[in-house]
């Protein structure tokens, strides 16, 4: 019988397809995934070091699950529980002292080495394994091609670690040094995902445009080259990255922006603050106006590019003058969408130990009104969609029957009546409705597409991006 295994995950994109690949690493020794944990005989809780009091949130899940553990136990079965990335890494040794029903904790350079891992646990060889070394050679090596098709809309890692060692950040100790995988690596994985109905694929790394990675003639190539040879992959209809530093923003990238439809017209740029003070408190290394800069000159290329960022309210030492620097900022970029947060210390980094932290009271004064206006101008960008006809590009059932959800060039979340032999079809949509989380629309290709015979495929006139 297959063993089942459950994987929940935290966090971040990169942690999505990690947990994609530990179970294909996985499968070999006849794991097959399970939506219940208490039908699981290996649980694993693939985790995130960047929310505020991420590793107690571990730590309580943890204790949740618990009872499950002993029920296995009772029924004289072995139930196995792993904790994985980057709180693993952080935790290490600690966390099988604070929570012993924990039976293997590794980071995210290591999951690679999960099938002897766990070989080694069903063996007999005591609990309590740890693995959060940073190893020499990449655990891409070393993992098997993907067991299953991520869907419509995949992701791919391409760029791992940060060098950057932003002073608020844990990254660059949990993931460890920038990586880049071979070019050729990267496009067959490509293919093979559109081979298994992707049409859409999206790039991830840490600081993804920092990507720097060997083709088979021995050169370097950066992002901006790699999403032109993606782009030649028959079948595939977009492509996006995630996430970016403005420091990696170059030119060969802008000019990808520029020359390049299939690069969807959204992109993620974080710059945490306005203030070129807290700026380089935060060893962001690039100035307020610096950040303009690269936003006016990727404009200039994808004039209908939407960008999203990142915001760290209440950073040690930001006084009221920073915050409005910030302000201002958001006001002059104008953004689609955006995450902020309240600074939080992080144990180890260079920022927890600054003794000029903000109040709290004035941390949330600040983080309400950010997301005030954040929320207005993403609810602006969304209304200004109404009226407008795009492509949408469906990847699962909604809520209701007979209606399907799918996303636009620009990332909004697109409900529509549609049939569900639709899902993995990019769509022409009338924008009906606006929320500030989600557009509604009429597909208009559906009344030809009804039309169609059972077993007639959708023409590709109707499915273009």
């Amino acid at each position: 019988m297959p063993k089942k295994l459950y994987i929940k995950t935290y966090g971040c994109q990169m942690n999505v397809y990690d947990s994609v690949r530990m179970a294909d690493a996985l499968a070999p020794l006849g794991y097959a995934q399970t939506e219940d944990p208490g039908d699981a005989d290996f649980v694993i809780l693939n985790t995130c070091h960047i929310r505020e009091k991420a590793s107690e949130k571990v730590y309580s899940e943890l204790g949740r699950l618990r009872p499950l553990k002993e029920a296995a136990a009772a029924e004289g079965r072995q139930l196995l529980f792993g904790v994985a990335g980057c709180v693993a890494q952080a935790e290490g040794e600690e966390m099988l002292r604070r929570a012993p029903v924990v039976d293997l904790v590794f980071g995210p350079q290591t999951y690679h080495r999960l099938p002897e891992m766990v070989t080694r646990l069903l063996g007999g060889e005591g609990r309590g394994l740890v693995d959060t070394d940073f190893p020499l050679e990449s655990k891409f090596d070393h993992l098997p091609e993907e067991s299953a098709p991520q869907g419509s809309a995949a992701f791919l890692s391409v760029q791992e670690g940060c060098d950057k060692f932003c002073s608020f950040c844990v990254v660059p100790y949990t993931r460890g040094a920038e990586f880049s995988r071979p070019v050729g690596d990267i496009v067959a994985e490509a293919e093979r995902l559109v081979a298994g109905g992707a049409r859409e694929i999206t790039l991830l790394g840490q600081n993804v445009n920092a990507y720097h990675g060997e083709a088979s003639d021995s050169a370097t190539w950066g992002l901006g080259r790699l999403l032109r040879r993606l782009a030649e992959i028959d079948g595939l209809a977009r492509l996006r990255y995630t996430t970016s530093h403005p420091r990696d923003v170059d030119a060969e990238l802008i000019a990808a922006h520029r020359d390049e439809p299939k690069i969807m017209p959204y992109l993620h740029l974080p710059v945490q603050s306005g203030s070129d003070r807290v700026l380089s408190a935060m060893n962001r290394k690039h100035s307020g106006d610096d950040y303009r800069r690269i936003v006016d000159a990727l404009r200039d290329a994808q004039p209908d590019l939407a960008l999203s960022s990142d915001f760290i309210v209440g950073f040690p030492g930001e006084r009221d003058r920073d915050f409005a620097e910030t302000l201002r900022l958001v006001t002059e970029v104008n953004y689609a969408q955006a995450y902020s947060f309240k600074y939080s210390p992080r144990p180890g980094t260079p920022a927890a130990g600054i003794e000029d932290q903000v109040p709290e009271t004035v941390k949330n004064e600040r983080l309400a009104a950010l997301q005030q206006l954040l929320g207005e101008q993403q609810l602006a960008f969304n209304r200004a969609k109404v009226g407008q006809r795009t492509s949408v590009l469906f990847e699962k059932r909604g809520k209701r029957p007979g209606q399907l959800i799918g996303r636009s060039p620009w990332m909004q979340s697109v409900v529509a009546e549609a049939p569900e032999r639709l899902i993995g079809h990019i769509m022409e949509v009338d924008i009906e409705a606006a929320q500030r989380n989600s557009l509604a629309g009429r597909v208009v290709t559906l009344d030809y597409a009804l039309q169609s015979k059972a077993d007639r495929t959708i023409p590709s006139r109707i499915d273009a991006a």
